[in-house]
């Protein structure tokens, strides 16, 4: 069992920032890889950013340059700074884990989500 709590999202005019986070808890052995993936009303749940266990990070199109995917090993937490939003940047922000449980099986969790809207 694997719980993962989200916090950051909100109400910002474009041209803001935000960050979010992402907390991972639980029976985890190890932690594969870390993520931020989003789903905008009407569209397709998207991969927005993500770091490997290796520190490796990879960037949807449309966010390079903006966001920044980091993560902190101790606390086993993610987080997605987000400059420079767009109205378009709004969605509802789901932080994904992929992990080794401690009964030697991977498996990967979903957050809730978080709502980012982006408007004047």
């Amino acid at each position: 069992q694997v719980q993962l709590v989200e916090s950051g999202g909100g109400l910002v005019q474009p041209g803001g920032s935000l960050r979010l986070s992402c907390a991972a808890s639980g029976s985890i052995f190890k932690i594969n890889a870390m993520g931020w993936y989003r789903q905008a009303p009407g569209k397709q749940r998207e991969l927005v950013a993500a770091i490997t266990s290796g520190g490796s990070t990879n960037y949807a199109d449309s966010v390079k340059g903006r966001f920044t995917i980091s993560r902190d090993n101790a606390k086993n937490t993610v987080y997605l700074q987000m400059n420079s939003l767009k109205p378009e940047d709004t969605a509802v922000y789901y932080c994904n884990v992929a992990v080794l449980t401690v009964v030697f099986r991977n498996q990967v969790y979903w957050g809730q989500g978080t709502q980012v809207t982006v408007s004047s």
